[in-house]
């Protein structure tokens, strides 16, 4: 495999210097703090994710307040309360993205976040005690039990919510490829995701570095060359 410091210089190089390489990374993940975000946080941000997946994420951005009162604050207790004629309406509430899957989704997601909540004392409690180096266990429970969980909508859900959370988008995959690590172009397998872990995990005990920031590192080293200011609006600084 490739040494990291190799690979963040070509990023930094690509970026413009170091200092704006940094500036790129955003702030130190805290798995111990999430747990205290409440489970209606929780439940919007998955929802968020879950709209947001396939759709331009600038628009269900604009229009989340309007999803928080369409969905009563996404308190989990209070939408499992509801009939299905609350649901069904839902269907047609011009407020929201009117996808059936995704709406059905919420009400799903309300039961499994209010299950673990109960289970763990808080559905952040739960996130902030699963072992760091065990990101693809985590997925792998999301995309279970979860609706609509799965893949990148996973990985964002965590990374939302301050997990630290790698990201295997084409680019970091691309990365790792040319480091050397034996890997599909689109790596979904489960022994794959293994590699990535293990690889991450290496390069997170060596560098010391949060896991999220090794794999924005990856991903800007590699690929189309967008500028920081791109990339900043991309991640909403």
């Amino acid at each position: 495999m490739a040494d990291f410091d190799r690979i963040r210089s070509r990023a930094a190089e690509r970026k413009g210097g170091d200092e704006v390489l940094r500036s790129l990374l955003g702030p130190v993940p805290d798995n111990k703090a999430v747990a205290a975000v409440a489970d209606d946080r929780v439940l919007s941000t998955m929802a968020e994710r879950v709209f947001s997946a396939g759709f331009v994420w600038s628009v269900i951005e604009r229009k989340w307040p309007d999803f928080e009162e369409a969905f009563l604050g996404f308190e989990p207790k209070r939408l499992l309360f509801q009939p299905d004629d609350f649901w069904y309406d839902l269907a047609s509430d011009k407020r929201i993205v009117r996808n059936p899957q995704k709406i059905k989704s919420v009400r799903e997601n309300a039961a499994f976040v209010d299950r673990v909540s109960a289970e763990h004392g808080g559905f952040g409690k739960f996130l902030a005690n699963w072992p760091a180096d065990d990101q693809i266990g985590l997925m792998d429970f999301l995309a279970k039990r979860g609706s609509r969980l799965g893949g990148n909508t996973g990985q964002y859900l965590l990374r939302w919510l301050g997990w630290d959370t790698f990201i295997i988008s084409r680019d970091m995959a691309a990365a790792l490829r040319d480091a050397g690590l034996d890997i599909a172009e689109s790596p979904t397998s489960k022994k794959d995701l293994q590699k990535i872990q293990a690889q991450v995990n290496s390069w997170a005990a060596e560098t010391g570095l949060p896991r999220a920031h090794i794999s924005r590192i990856l991903a800007m080293s590699i690929g189309s060359n967008h500028s920081a200011e791109e990339l900043r609006e991309y991640m909403g600084e």
